[in-house]
């Protein structure tokens, strides 16, 4: 990783953002279970799970300055617009309003890690360069 003020102050950024999230979730996970006469699919309850691994393997990485950042931080990202709009679903609820909040930060931070500005994989960005793509 590179000494440049910027970067850093970004990669920092990134780095609380997403142990945020991290504990955003699994805090939410917690609610989730605890709330009597209220039902939370297992696919809502796995989301935020594994949104919270996401989050947390992509701040561990980045703390590590480890090569492998980008391919994490761009999982936590998907993982974040997911989990976010599906906490979205309950605005009415002050905890659920949070992570959806947390996770719409992280995603931010993570795009910005990535280099990411349109939702495409690299080989399709490859593929683009062909007069045949995208038709």
């Amino acid at each position: 990783m590179h000494n440049h003020a910027v970067q850093d102050s970004d990669v920092t950024k990134c780095i609380k953002a997403c142990l945020n999230t991290t504990r955003s979730c699994l805090e939410t996970f917690h609610y989730c279970l605890e709330e009597k006469g209220t039902a939370f699919s297992g696919k809502h309850l796995q989301l935020l799970q594994l949104c919270a691994d996401a989050c947390s393997l992509s701040a561990k990485l980045l703390i590590a300055e480890s090569d492998f950042h980008h391919q994490s931080c761009e999982l936590a990202f998907e993982m974040c617009v997911a989990t976010a709009a599906e906490c979205e679903r309950y605005e009415y609820d002050e905890i659920f309003k949070h992570c959806a909040e947390s996770c719409r930060r992280s995603a931010e931070l993570c795009r910005a890690m990535t280099g990411m500005t349109v939702k495409v994989p690299v080989s399709e960005v490859q593929k683009s360069k062909s007069p045949h793509s995208f038709s």
